[in-house]
């Protein structure tokens, strides 16, 4: 079936794609804290889990056919400026992102290090969108889209509310907003990069090639001001993260072509934040926290979604 045909589908199946790769980015994150935590390093965990993924998608670019002919199509694009070369870089965000966590959320604390970082990233998408960065063209911001952005804030800050301890250095709180504003301009160049490719596989080994080499540069200062990880865990299951994350970006670079960035980042958003409620079903019992912050990060995805005839002052129509 070609969802470019039947363009309703294709957004309600991007949707649902996107919370699924949100939910396999939250199973990520524990994978890669356990990983982490062996290593003492979250940053040599990071480039570990990037290689793995790196790895995977090789071996299956190089397995299938269409995936190993696109490869080529994204150099022409970029030798017949289709494509730019700062179009490719998405990767180095997600890097940037990692090694955002590694200096401050010690400082910061993981809740204001996720408000920041999730604030950051859905006003990147009503930018990304606005300017016509994604290959989907350009988006108009819309009072149910900003509406919905700022729903979303909300709900992550709900979710995490329990977690606050009156951090003193918010200042800091600038990287993780930083590196949530290149996580939506990463989603949006890696679109580009599978619309020239014709290969969202492609397209994501482009991102997990830069984002390796990315890692690798960050980790080797860390190595030279830190010293040495310990050793490699023999436990296999701490390095499914990389195909996780194959998992997760794999969904946003299907996906923002046929609904967005902002809508994108919702619907990550909201499958990071399911992964956490399954999670805690399995632990200690689900926090009234993260469930409200659940209700209302779909509320603010359907806000989003929602058609309007207006448009905020100075937006122009799609």
């Amino acid at each position: 079936m070609d969802l470019a045909t039947r363009p309703a589908l294709a957004r309600t199946a991007a949707v649902l794609i996107t919370c699924l790769g949100g939910v396999g980015l939250a199973t990520q994150s524990r994978v890669n804290g356990q990983l982490a935590a062996h290593l003492r390093d979250g940053l040599v965990a990071a480039l570990v889990s990037f290689l793995v993924g790196l790895v995977i998608l090789v071996v299956g670019v190089l397995a299938i056919p269409s995936a190993r002919a696109a490869v080529p199509k994204v150099a022409l694009a970029v030798r017949e400026h289709r494509l730019r070369p700062w179009q490719c870089l998405g990767g180095a965000a997600g890097a940037f992102f990692v090694t955002a966590q590694g200096l401050t959320v010690a400082a910061l604390g993981v809740a204001m290090f996720t408000v920041a970082a999730v604030s950051g990233q859905v006003l990147s998408g009503l930018l990304m969108d606005r300017a016509g960065i994604g290959p989907g063209g350009p988006r108009p911001i819309t009072p149910t889209r900003a509406i919905g952005a700022v729903l979303a804030v909300v709900a992550v800050t709900a979710a995490v509310s329990d977690e606050f301890d009156s951090p003193s250095r918010l200042w800091l709180s600038l990287i993780p907003a930083a590196a949530g504003l290149g996580l939506g301009w990463a989603q949006a160049v890696n679109g580009r990069v599978s619309a020239a490719s014709g290969s969202v596989s492609v397209a994501t080994l482009v991102n997990f090639g830069i984002g390796t080499v990315a890692l690798a540069l960050a980790c080797a200062v860390d190595v030279l001001v830190r010293g040495l990880p310990a050793g490699l865990p023999s436990n296999a299951i701490l390095y499914v993260g990389g195909a996780l994350g194959v998992i997760g970006v794999s969904a946003s670079v299907f996906a923002v072509r046929y609904i967005g960035v902002l809508m994108v980042s919702l619907g990550m958003i909201s499958g990071q934040l399911a992964g956490a409620v399954l999670f805690d079903l399995t632990g200690p019992g689900i926090e009234p926290a993260t469930a409200v912050g659940v209700v209302v990060t779909l509320l603010a995805a359907g806000v989003a979604a929602l058609p309007s005839g207006r448009r905020l002052r100075g937006t122009t129509a799609q």
